[in-house]
Formats: C-alpha cells, sequence, structure tokens
C-alpha cells in the first residue's frame, strides 16, 4: 500500500473527496483525516492511533531489538551449567519469540504516546484550520487517485507520497 497526502481547505471539500473516492471504490478504512481540535468531522473518517502516532514505526524496532537480546539471552543461557536439560535450540527459539513479544509490547506503550514524525510538517496547516487527509491505496492506483483529486478539487493540495505503509491495522 501507498499513503498520498493532500491538504484540503475545509470540511465541505473533504466530505466531496471523500464521496469521490468512495465512488471509485476506495475502502472507507483507507481514508483517513486529521483536523485541529474541535473541529467538527461529522461523519468524515478520522485518522486513528497508526496514523497520528508513531505506533507502527515503534512496534517494528521493538519486535527486532527484542527478538536480538533474546536470541542473545538465550545463547548466554546456554553457558550457565544446569540448563543443558532443556533443548538448547528449544531455548534460544523460545526466547528470541518472548524477547520479540516483549519489545514490540513495550515499544508499542511508548510508540503511542509519541506524534508521527512523518506529520509534523503539516502541524501548522491544520492549526490554521486546514485538514490532512491521507489516503492509503495500490500502488498502481496512485496515479488514478492524485488524477480524480486534481480534477474534481483543485483547492486540494497534494502533499506527495509515503513509500509504503505497513499492512496492518
Amino acid at each position: 500500500m501507498r499513503r498520498l497526502y493532500f491538504l484540503v481547505p475545509d470540511v465541505p471539500t473533504a466530505k466531496a473527496i471523500v464521496d469521490d473516492l468512495l465512488l471509485a471504490r476506495m475502502l472507507e478504512k483507507h481514508i483517513h483525516i486529521i483536523a485541529r481540535d474541535g473541529t467538527p468531522l461529522e461523519n468524515l473518517p478520522e485518522a486513528g492511533l497508526a496514523q497520528k502516532t508513531d505506533l507502527i514505526p515503534s512496534i517494528e524496532r521493538g519486535l527486532g531489538y527484542g527478538g536480538v537480546t533474546g536470541t542473545l539471552a538465550g545463547l548466554v543461557a546456554l553457558s550457565i551449567p544446569g540448563v543443558a536439560v532443556i533443548s538448547a535450540g528449544a531455548l534460544v527459539v523460545g526466547l528470541a519469540l518472548v524477547g520479540s513479544a516483549m519489545g514490540a509490547w513495550l515499544s508499542s506503550m511508548i510508540g503511542v504516546s509519541v506524534d508521527s514524525p512523518r506529520l509534523k510538517q503539516y502541524e501548522q496547516a491544520i492549526q490554521q484550520g486546514q485538514l490532512l487527509m491521507m489516503v492509503d491505496t495500490q500502488p498502481e492506483r496512485v496515479d488514478e487517485v492524485n488524477a480524480l483529486i486534481r480534477k474534481h478539487h483543485p483547492e486540494a493540495k497534494a502533499e506527495g507520497l509515503e513509500p509504503d505503509i505497513p499492512a496492518f491495522p
């Protein structure tokens, strides 16, 4: 999936764009909108924690660091006398899995409290009343979505493309 960013001047324009995207068979779960606090979005799809925070990159880092730490802990445990009763491979793999799970859990708690660094460049525009619309789409539909929004809503400003986004959530 690829994420497209657009700055939209107001809620009515955002509603019109969302309607056009839905008519183009985009799923509503792939459209995310961030607005200034207190802006009534009515039935527009508001961005969730995964889009507003550093949650997903934090989980990815936690999985990696936790897995490495668990693997190293398993290798160190093998050198302790008496641990050889347990299968060496099972111990290392087990601790690697536990380390990955713990790393992902702990880093997700941190990531959910940190704003997404990708969205920092839009903070001023959002505080001035504009809405940030993020549209997740398949790579082959990027040009189609850009053309649709540009043709029907020239007041929406295309802000670029994020190379790839995780398949979850």
